[in-house]
């Protein structure tokens, strides 16, 4: 409630945050008994009820999901040890939802998935990250939903994904489409691309796990270097940490040192999804 949360990222939250043995439905029921003691947020409450009672088997689906990923570096992991266990894990993920895999806020709905995508795709348009001449890599593709989205207002695309499963569901959605490529890679960094390869690089939701495999600064110093002049990074959730302060301080040094200029710091422009956005250009410089 304090966070101003859509419904359905507040369902997510639920079914990633609450351990104790409680089903949808008698979630449903203390979301309409919070209506006398909080009457500002009495259509919210609402919504997160008609959300939790209609989706009683998608909850315990989320659940699944969500557990299938740890989010946390466990001890003694070295970084190459974490994204094979990410990888296990994300596997296990889009075998119970494909959607959910990707988002947990589309409560394993395709259509709430797509118009989500075609949200953030439309942002993406807006500041000028799409084009018909731009190649772009996306990293951590999932199952292809942004290259279904992007492919027609892009010249190629290339999506990389530490998950086979992931990539496996990717070439089957977008079996067809000429200009779109998927490669599963070793998620420690880009090294199989060549020197300003491309003219904007994707990253939704992934950096969060490169952070937590102590991966993050080598993607980003790999980024500068696959980036034409004048080419931007899409940078949508640096971390799972809840501090925007720490994610923009991160992305402020980071930029600085790759002669990277930050054109959006940490905006959250997105109504279905409560994702962070970053957009940093390469200027060209050493």
């Amino acid at each position: 409630m304090a966070d101003d949360l859509s419904a359905e990222v507040a369902v997510a939250r639920l079914a990633v945050n609450l351990t104790a043995e409680i089903n949808a439905a008698e979630l449903a029921d203390i979301a309409l008994e919070m209506r006398t003691k909080a009457s500002h947020c009495r259509d919210w409450l609402e919504d997160v009820a008609a959300l939790l009672s209609a989706n009683t088997d998608a909850f315990d689906s989320l659940r699944a999901t969500a557990g299938s990923v740890c989010h946390d570096r466990q001890d003694g992991e070295t970084g190459e040890v974490t994204v094979r266990r990410l990888a296990s894990g994300f596997d296990q993920a889009v075998a119970i939802s494909p959607a959910a895999s990707v988002q947990l806020s589309s409560l394993g709905d395709e259509e709430k998935l797509s118009a989500t995508t075609a949200e953030i795709a439309s942002w993406l348009e807006k500041h000028g990250f799409t084009g018909a001449d731009k190649t772009i890599l996306d990293i951590g593709c999932g199952i292809g939903r942004f290259e279904c989205q992007l492919h027609a207002k892009t010249g190629h695309i290339v999506g990389t994904d530490i998950s086979s499963r992931m990539i496996a569901v990717a070439r089957r959605r977008c079996a067809g489409i000429g200009n779109v490529e998927f490669r599963q890679t070793s998620g420690l960094d880009l090294g199989e691309f060549a020197d300003e390869s491309f003219d904007g690089i994707l990253a939704v939701d992934i950096f969060p796990y490169l952070v937590v495999a102590g991966v993050a600064e080598r993607h980003f110093s790999e980024m500068a270097r696959l980036l034409r002049p004048g080419g931007m990074a899409a940078i949508l959730n640096y971390s799972y940490r809840m501090s925007s302060a720490a994610d923009s301080s991160d992305i402020r040094n980071l930029a600085n040192a790759c002669a990277m200029d930050i054109v959006i710091d940490g905006d959250t422009p997105f109504r279905r999804w409560d994702g962070t956005a970053f957009l940093i250009r390469h200027t060209g410089g050493t």
